[in-house]
């Protein structure tokens, strides 16, 4: 099977700093991490053969992400089983995740639309969307 998107890479000043709560977040929605032993990035792949690179790189400028510059917004990844949210929610903080727009969970997208926003330390904003 494969996926309309082939793939994503995002970069980062620091690996050690967000790798953890990124191999969180994938492993709870599901996606494989490649064991390929390399130390600069990882990769995450979707059963629909959808994969995300992170990804250390020493031409990173800055060291922070801001969603609000031209360029990525956000990633908005499926949650397969919805019942799972508010254990992403409960679960999030402890592996680097911050909650955005938390007074509005889990219908910060609107009454129709069902979803947890996620920001990690370097600004990288991940919406987790569930199927109504």
């Amino acid at each position: 099977m494969t996926g309309a998107l082939h793939h994503v890479e995002l970069w980062t000043h620091d690996l050690s700093e967000v790798g953890p709560g990124w191999d969180w977040l994938f492993d709870a929605l599901g996606w494989v991490k490649a064991d390929d032993g390399w130390a600069s990035g990882r990769i995450w792949t979707h059963r629909d053969g959808t994969y995300l690179v992170l990804e250390q790189s020493r031409d990173v400028r800055g060291n922070h992400h801001d969603r609000r510059d031209p360029g990525l917004n956000h990633l908005a990844l499926s949650l397969d089983a919805p019942q799972h949210l508010d254990r992403l929610r409960a679960e999030a903080g402890a592996h680097g995740w911050s909650e955005l727009f938390g007074a509005d969970y889990p219908h910060a997208g609107g009454p129709d639309h069902t979803a947890l926003f996620l920001e990690n330390g370097q600004g990288f904003e991940v919406e987790i969307v569930c199927p109504h």
